[in-house]
């Protein structure tokens, strides 16, 4: 029997066939059973931020491994209190600033739906905020509470009814004034939708819903799973706006491939959870938090958040100069960039990508995401270039072909394909 028939029946179905079987990973490739090499674009879906097999993450595994991984959350340990500090600097949130640890962006975006809840209770002189909003089209997770904040109905049709409370609006400025009002508990934004295409919010959008938000007496809480951890060019992306949230989650990259997940919080929102209000077993083990706070030196001490800016936009530009019928432009920062494709293809394309040896994503039929490792160089670049275009190439002439064969029932090819 072959690993597909393995995977098909032992697997659960949630995740589709499996693309392939890869053994091992060194740097920004990956090696399948066979022995052949791929050039890694996709990182885990922006997990991977030093790539793969990194010295620093397999020290710091090993080391912590072999001192303490876990005591549970009766106990404190110094790698914990290591990330926590780490974070709230990168963050900047000053003393007032506080941490809670998950294992994944889920769970920290679980944490920040009840943080939102906590606000929005009624107490003492205060009323309740029973409205919490998010931008349609957003993916905050899949579990049952971050299910109800994303934003895509045909993902929470099967599991309905969902958490109730949560409201969508459109992703616009003129949206979140006309919808926000002082019953609203919290704002969940995506500063960058990667799951909806890569789609940056208009110009100002964080500034203004900082502004509304203050004005209300809401949160507004940022959701960094994908942007987080030096992936924009910035360590978070709010900090492209200059504006201070009440809080933010991170997950993906802050561990570099170990999982981990948290809750940042700012000012007066770091006082809302008190003992018995959640919890983790896991959430902030020792190995864990060891690892996270290397892999966070690592890109600082590297500086590869300015690797980030700079090779995103040296991507940018040799994407922009391929000569292709396909492409239509891109979008993103940093290295969190989606390209725009002119035709419905983009599965097409990561398939044809595969077999010429490159992994990229596809979130939608119309968009290529790329979230390469922030260490990747020029010839990481080069080589991206060069297989990008033969699987351009390679869907290109399919589709000349099927405009052909089509042309043969009536019509030109010239004109099918138009």
């Amino acid at each position: 029997m072959s690993w597909q028939d393995d995977a098909g029946r032992d697997l659960v179905r949630s995740f589709g066939e499996r693309m392939e079987l890869f053994v091992r990973g060194e740097g920004a490739y990956l090696w399948d059973a066979d022995g052949r090499r791929y050039l890694d674009f996709l990182a885990g879906i922006a997990v991977n931020s030093l790539g793969h097999a990194h010295p620093v993450f397999v020290e710091a595994i090993a080391t912590q491994a072999a001192t303490l991984a876990h005591v549970s959350n009766y106990f404190a340990t110094l790698p914990q209190l290591e990330l926590a500090s780490r974070l709230k600097r990168l963050a900047g949130t000053g003393d007032s600033g506080r941490v809670y640890f998950g294992n994944s962006g889920a769970e920290a975006n679980e944490a920040a739906f009840k943080l939102a809840r906590l606000h929005g209770a009624a107490t003492e002189g205060k009323a309740a905020r029973p409205r919490i909003f998010a931008l349609t089209d957003a993916f905050h997770g899949r579990t049952m509470g971050t299910l109800a904040l994303t934003g895509k109905p045909y993902m929470q049709e099967p599991f309905l009814p969902m958490v109730p409370g949560v409201e969508f609006i459109d992703s616009t400025i003129e949206a979140l004034e006309a919808a926000l009002d002082d019953r609203v508990a919290a704002v969940f934004v995506e500063p960058i939708k990667g799951e909806a295409g890569v789609l940056d919010l208009p110009d100002g959008y964080l500034r203004a819903a900082r502004a509304l938000t203050h004005e209300h007496g809401a949160l507004l809480i940022v959701d960094e799973i994908q942007t987080g951890a030096g992936r924009t060019g910035e360590w978070f992306a709010f900090q492209h706006a200059g504006i201070t949230p009440d809080a933010v989650t991170v997950a993906k990259g802050i561990g570099g491939g170990f999982p981990i997940g948290a809750l940042i919080t700012f000012g007066a929102a770091s006082d809302l959870f008190y003992p018995g209000t959640h919890g983790s077993t896991f959430g902030g083990n020792a190995l864990g938090t060891a690892v996270a706070s290397a892999v966070l030196g690592e890109i600082e001490n590297e500086g590869l958040v300015a690797n980030s800016a700079e090779r995103g936009r040296q991507l940018r530009t040799a994407i922009g100069a391929i000569d292709s019928t396909l492409v239509g432009g891109c979008r993103g920062q940093g290295l969190l960039i989606g390209i725009g494709l002119r035709h419905p293809v983009a599965k097409a394309v990561v398939a044809a990508a595969q077999e010429h040896g490159l992994i990229i994503n596809a979130p939608n039929d119309e968009t290529i995401r790329l979230v390469p490792p922030l260490n990747i160089g020029d010839v990481e670049i080069d080589e991206f270039v060069r297989l990008f275009t033969a699987a351009l190439r390679t869907v290109e002439d399919a589709l000349v072909l099927d405009a052909s064969t089509r042309a043969g029932v009536g019509g030109t090819a010239r004109e099918v394909s138009a």
